[in-house]
């Protein structure tokens, strides 16, 4: 019997290569299939190779395609590069994380960003991913697909000050590139009229979405940046990468505190059921290998940290399914008051 699902993916950057590794897993259940897909920054890159995948190959399609954009991320991206790639199996990701928080490439670049604004630093506004994109996504594919997901991307209006979620026919590579441009590295891109930043100010993913434009009630979260650190950041590595991590968690929190409060006037009789959505929150989530890792390897695709990433989540995703995946349809498979709230 077939099962069915949404998605909804966080963006982190490089740190997405996770969400690639969990995507990869889920494409070898063959009895999953996927209604929609919720998606920010890394995350709607992930999506939108996803979607093009599955509608040109099947399943295989899918893999296929994420791993040809995570290698082609690799070899355009600039930056220090770190000895670990030629290794088949690379070190643990506090080695490669310390690597690239001590590189002085890395160094510069933070001080580059701190000092220098991109119109400065990229007055002809140069991006890698822009070809990229428009290379790999078939967009008619993801803005009109009739038997694959429905894509819902997120980006953050920069003047208004909120997000908006962009679907159908509104998705292009602008939109994509919106939802991923972090201000400090990109100019904001316009669309509309309108100057758009990273998705993740205000929405990491949005959930939203799913309540009015999914049939099914399932909602899958895959999870870049954790929520839980055990120790009070003490150096300014240590807080710079907890703010990143607050900062890019702060949406998911609020939206999933009004889905508990649905939830309890649901159960209360409040409100009746059928007026409002009831959904069912599954969580896929490393948290010990994500704290590992800091916001310098976010932004430095190597093969090393991509690798190892991608590792993480396939076994993450792997995980979840051994445990969970009979809860699918039926119930939460988190316990929402406890790790969101």
């Amino acid at each position: 019997m077939t099962k069915t699902l949404n998605l909804a993916l966080q963006g982190g950057g490089a740190h997405g290569a996770y969400t690639w590794g969990a995507l990869d897993r889920l494409m070898d259940e063959e009895d999953i299939a996927l209604d929609s897909i919720t998606a920010t920054s890394a995350g709607a890159m992930n999506a939108a190779m996803l979607v093009t995948g599955l509608a040109r190959g099947g399943r295989q399609g899918a893999k296929d395609l994420l791993r040809e954009f995570w290698t082609r991320v690799t070899e355009a991206a600039a930056g220090p590069r770190s000895p670990f790639a030629m290794f088949a199996l690379p070190p643990d990701p506090t080695t490669l994380n310390a690597f690239y928080e001590n590189s002085p490439a890395y160094k510069m670049s933070e001080w580059a960003t701190r000092n220098f604004s991109p119109y400065q630093l990229n007055p002809m506004n140069l991006n890698p991913l822009r070809d990229l994109l428009a290379d790999l996504v078939d967009f008619d594919v993801v803005c009109n697909s009739d038997d694959g997901p429905k894509l819902f991307v997120n980006a953050t209006n920069v003047r208004r000050g909120r997000g908006r979620v962009f679907a159908g026919n509104e998705i292009n590579t602008d939109v994509l590139l919106a939802s991923a441009c972090l201000p400090s590295i990109f100019q904001a891109v316009e669309i509309d009229g309108e100057d758009y930043w990273d998705g993740g100010y205000m929405g990491n993913p949005a959930i939203y979405p799913l309540i009015y434009g999914a049939e099914c009630r399932d909602v899958l979260i895959v999870h870049i940046n954790p929520i839980i650190r055990e120790e009070t950041p003490r150096t300014a590595a240590e807080i710079a990468n907890r703010i990143n991590e607050l900062s890019f968690n702060a949406s998911l929190m609020r939206e999933m505190r009004a889905v508990t409060f649905v939830q309890r006037l649901l159960d209360d009789g409040i409100i009746p059921e059928g007026k409002w959505k009831r959904l069912r929150i599954h969580s896929v989530r490393d948290d010990d290998t994500m704290r590992a890792f800091g916001v310098a390897t976010k932004s430095t695709p190597d093969w090393a940290v991509l690798t190892k990433l991608h590792q993480a989540g396939h076994a993450s995703m792997d995980d979840w399914l051994a445990t969970h995946k009979d809860k699918i349809g039926v119930t939460d498979s988190v316990d929402i008051q406890a790790d969101f709230l």
